[in-house]
């Protein structure tokens, strides 16, 4: 395989990661916050959300499931057709960092500014993605 080609691959592999450790930490929390609320006071998924204090490494983690779905699908499409140049290579690693960031800020002092920053840039690269890869499909002759 191609050295850009495993640099996505890798880099894909870093967002399931990351998902992995905020899922761990969603868990952790929820054992924690059970344990101070009583399991009893937890008898279905309405009366959970209701009781917990901390839900960030769950809002966190259910984020990961959302615009980062788009860049799963941009990388396994990349390999499909066999583009992958630099440039999606370095954008894909940015996009990690930046998913890796906007997930440091809401598990931990959760500043929405600083999070919304770190998202929109995020997903103002994810679309520029698209349209660059979308554009590089367009000048493959044949």
């Amino acid at each position: 395989m191609p050295a850009n080609a495993l640099h996505l691959v890798a880099a894909a592999l870093a967002l399931v990661l990351l998902t992995f450790a905020v899922g761990i930490s969603m868990f952790v929390v929820r054992v924690r916050e059970v344990r101070r609320v009583g399991l009893r006071a937890v008898v279905d998924s309405r009366a959970m959300a209701s009781q917990l204090q901390d839900v960030r490494a769950a809002d966190n983690f259910r984020n990961l499931f959302e615009a980062p779905v788009l860049f799963y699908a941009l990388i396994a499409m990349a390999l499909a057709v066999r583009l992958w140049p630099s440039w999606l290579v370095d954008c894909a690693w940015i996009y990690v960092a930046l998913r890796a960031l906007h997930s440091l800020i809401h598990c931990t002092y959760n500043n929405v500014m600083h999070r919304l920053a770190a998202f929109a840039t995020s997903l103002a690269l994810l679309v520029v993605m698209w349209i660059a890869f979308f554009m590089s499909l367009l000048a493959i002759p044949g």
